[in-house]
């Protein structure tokens, strides 16, 4: 389901019953189209979480934590300077659209009162949140700048005045009655859920097939029955808020989508939905702007360590060919009387052979017999030497490929602050150049943040996400007799229990998170391996990350996301 006209109608209502009349205390900006207020309201603290994102466009209560920028955006000060010690009057949807305004009073560096509406327009690529002079309907600002030669529909920059989106000129589903609904369809031109889309404001495409799948025929009678019964529970504010996750596919809902088959969770609340249903796709969004170029140098890095090795195979099966040019030249030796400058070729028995069978040996005609000998002995050495230096540079590929998987796997579940430490890691690798921007600024080392969990046991346990976060949790961070797990044999994350006897629900848990956050996430029956702290040793000279280690015992889990969610501090 997209975040259609009757989700931002539910989150309104939610968000209208428990933020007004309270106030804003903090305004933050953690990414460059996301808002985070803190709202302190009927003695509760609230984050609401304002997003412009273009993929993951949204408004809703959040419980997630969020890493914000040293230096905050200007449209963040700005914010802070108008909205922060403001209180909330009002919240409302604009019409069935995906627009919600929030209707704000406080007072300026004078003390008059000054009221305020900060705009969110969900609308994909062209979700914005602005802030206007409620009175004189100025633009104060907004998280995206619209100009006139990006849109010749409406400018949104300081100082013009506020226009919303032009309408579509449909009709509100709640306002009609069965007659009026039969009017907005033609039963003979079919395709129903096309013609409900086009007839009516606020629904998606994932409702108007649900409609049409709860009807069965394409009777009026029963088409009716279907769009009422979805739209009256809804039209009461009676939602299930619910996710459902089927084959490779998963959606969103204010009730139970029928058409749909597959596993269905429930949530209390829509904001509880919507943070669930978000976690971490705005984050994988991001991640992947930021760092498109580091995922594909690791690709590519892995790529070309996987071409050697296929290429080093081949050189140790011609070096495995020695033993021929040593008995040529042998053979070469014990014939030389044979031989004349000038021969191409020569056939001689082979005394190596129980038959006594006669074998050709290919000459260089430039050559003497003695120098053609010397030559095949020469190649036999080389041959025989290289067999060595092979084998280990075969070594230090598979060694490589390993660490490459491993950066990939991490990047893969990281956050844009983890981005940058799997980045700086690699330029202290060598592996790529300081960005120029990072040059300029002179960073003070601070030691790296690892994410804290607690079991249902009330055990303390803790992750590292990547490889400068896996040595600070193993190397200084743990103590020799607490408790260490990780994927056996799979890249993934250090997991250690703050314990030195930890439970078996929490060892289990512990294991369970260690398998998420690995490359076997999406497994069942995955191998953890477990040991205490004092049994895992870094060998000298080894890339980042890596340990070895004895006295394991070894788990089976399956990675289960809302468990690790739910453990989550």
């Amino acid at each position: 389901m997209s975040f259609d006209g009757l989700m931002t109608r539910a989150i309104t209502n939610e968000l209208q019953e428990k933020l007004v009349t309270g106030r804003i205390s903090r305004v933050y900006q953690p990414y460059k189209t996301e808002l985070l207020l803190t709202i302190r309201a009927k003695g509760t603290n609230h984050s609401l979480l304002l997003s412009a994102n273009p993929s993951f466009a949204r408004a809703h209560l959040t419980k997630e934590k969020y890493d914000n920028p040293q230096e905050p955006p200007m449209f963040c000060m700005l914010l802070r300077k108008h909205l922060e010690g403001s209180f909330i009057e009002k919240i409302e949807q604009i019409d069935m659209e995906r627009i919600i305004t929030i209707d704000i009073k406080g007072k300026d560096e004078l003390g008059d009162t000054t009221y305020k509406t900060l705009v969110i327009e969900i609308m994909g690529r062209h979700s914005n949140i602005t802030l206007i002079d409620k009175e004189s309907k100025k633009i104060i600002d907004s998280i995206k700048h619209i100009t006139p030669s990006q849109s010749s529909v409406r400018t949104v920059l300081p100082g013009h005045t506020y226009e919303y989106p032009p309408g579509q000129g449909k009709t509100d589903p709640f306002s009609v009655d069965e007659e009026g609904l039969l009017r907005k369809l033609d039963f003979n031109q079919g395709k129903l859920d096309k013609q409900l889309l086009e007839a009516f404001s606020g629904i998606s495409p994932q409702v108007t097939k649900e409609i049409v799948h709860r009807a069965k025929l394409s009777q009026q009678k029963a088409v009716v029955s279907g769009f009422f019964e979805v739209i009256d529970p809804l039209k009461a504010n009676q939602f299930e808020p619910q996710m459902i996750i089927a084959t490779g596919k998963e959606a969103f809902s204010l009730f139970s989508l029928t058409h749909l088959h597959g596993d269905v969770r429930y949530f209390s609340s829509v904001s509880e939905l919507l943070d669930r249903f978000f976690y971490g796709k705005g984050e994988r969004d991001r991640v992947k702007q930021q760092a498109h170029d580091l995922e594909r140098f690791l690709r590519n890095e892995l790529s070309k360590n996987e071409k050697k090795i296929k290429k080093l195979e081949k050189t140790l099966v011609d070096a495995e060919k020695a033993q021929k040019y040593q008995r040529f030249g042998e053979l070469l030796t014990a014939n030389l009387y044979m031989v004349k400058r000038g021969d191409k070729a020569v056939d001689v028995i082979d005394y190596y052979d129980v038959n006594g069978a006669t074998v050709t040996i290919p000459l260089d005609p430039q050559k003497t017999p003695s120098d053609n000998a010397q030559n095949f002995f020469r190649k036999y050495n080389k041959a025989k030497n290289s067999v060595a230096v092979v084998e280990e540079q075969i070594e230090k590929a598979k060694q490589e490929i390993k660490y490459l998987d491993q950066l990939i796997q991490q990047m893969e579940a990281a956050s844009p602050k983890d981005v940058e430490e799997i980045r700086e890691e690699l330029v202290e690798e060598g592996y790529v150049r300081r960005r120029q921007k990072d040059s300029k600024k002179k960073k003070k080392p601070t030691k790296p943040q690892v994410e804290s969990y607690i079991s249902s046991a009330g055990v303390e346990f803790f992750v590292g996400k990547n490889n400068k976060q896996n040595e600070y949790l193993t190397n200084r961070f743990a103590r020799q007799d607490e408790i260490w797990l990780h994927t056996k044999d799979i890249p993934g994350s250090h997991v250690l229990i703050r314990d030195t006897n930890p439970d078996e629900t929490t060892l289990t848990e512990a294991a369970t998170v260690a398998a998420f956050y690995s490359k076997a996430r999406q497994s069942s029956g995955v191998p953890v391996d477990y040991t205490k702290i004092r049994h895992v040793k870094k060998p000298s000279g080894s890339k980042p990350g890596f340990v070895i280690y004895d006295n394991q015992t070894t788990l089976y889990v399956t990675p289960d996301e809302d468990l690790v969610l739910k453990l989550r501090k």
